[in-house]
């Protein structure tokens, strides 16, 4: 058996529309950084970041006015590579530096995915770090930012598909795979995408990747990144609240 994806003229409008509607900042930024490249830093600090990003941000909201958002926004960043190798007990380094930014929510459980996922990066001699490099200096492509995805998701705990995609997207890697949560899943259901999505079914790698083949050929349609159409819907559930100033990246 075999899925047709059908798109009308209509969709197209509709989807366009959309995105004219939601050029703000935020979608300003993603285009900066995902599609151009450009001041993109890969290093253990920026893995980092991103890592402490996903796990925070899948377990509490994140918009830019939020305790997660001010947080993200810190400069610098207070969880460093330095920081944590200068410490004999990352885990409580980690909740204690959550705790003094007023981040208290699942406060056991956050730091030990932290501290795993840190211990993972020194055991591999932060391997993610040379993979990525080498993902920005060859073509990217759907195949490639998927392969990328998925080692997130088989190393990383406290991820899944959704995280996975949410990491690279940070930092800027990504431009086919998007993270589908919440608001991407309300609004595809209200644009009339064919298939109901719930979160639930969106954690097995198998269904995830379907959805994301339908966005991905939907934005190939449209003649837009997936990236793009991703901040555009995001940022919309914040109503005009993203400036320049405040864009998390």
């Amino acid at each position: 058996m075999e899925i047709s994806w059908l798109i009308s003229q209509q969709d197209l409008d509709y989807l366009q529309k959309f995105i004219d509607q939601n050029n703000n900042p935020f979608v300003t930024a993603r285009i900066r950084r995902n599609i151009q490249k450009l001041d993109l830093e890969i290093n253990e600090d920026s893995v980092l970041r991103s890592m402490v990003m996903c796990i925070l941000t899948s377990q509490q909201r994140s918009g830019p006015n939020t305790p997660v958002g001010r947080f993200l926004q810190k400069v610098p960043f207070p969880i460093t590579f330095h920081t944590l190798r200068s410490t004999n007990d990352p885990e409580e380094f980690f909740r204690t530096t959550l705790q003094s930014n007023g981040l208290n929510r699942y406060i056991n459980r956050i730091p030990r995915f932290l501290v795993n996922n840190y211990m993972f990066l020194l055991s591999t001699n932060w391997h993610i770090v040379n993979l990525i490099k080498e993902h920005l200096n060859n073509t990217s492509n759907k195949k490639t930012e998927r392969e990328l995805a998925n080692y997130i998701d088989d190393n990383f705990q406290g991820f899944g598909p959704k995280q996975s995609r949410n990491f690279l997207q940070t930092l800027g890697i990504t431009r086919f795979e998007i993270p589908i949560d919440s608001r991407i899943t309300t609004w595809l259901n209200k644009f009339g995408f064919p298939v109901t999505l719930t979160p639930t079914a969106l954690q097995d790698r198998a269904y995830y990747e379907f959805v994301s083949d339908g966005i991905q050929y939907l934005c190939e349609k449209a003649v837009i990144f997936p990236c793009v159409l991703d901040a555009a819907i995001f940022s919309s559930f914040d109503k005009g609240q993203w400036t320049q100033e405040n864009v998390i990246y």
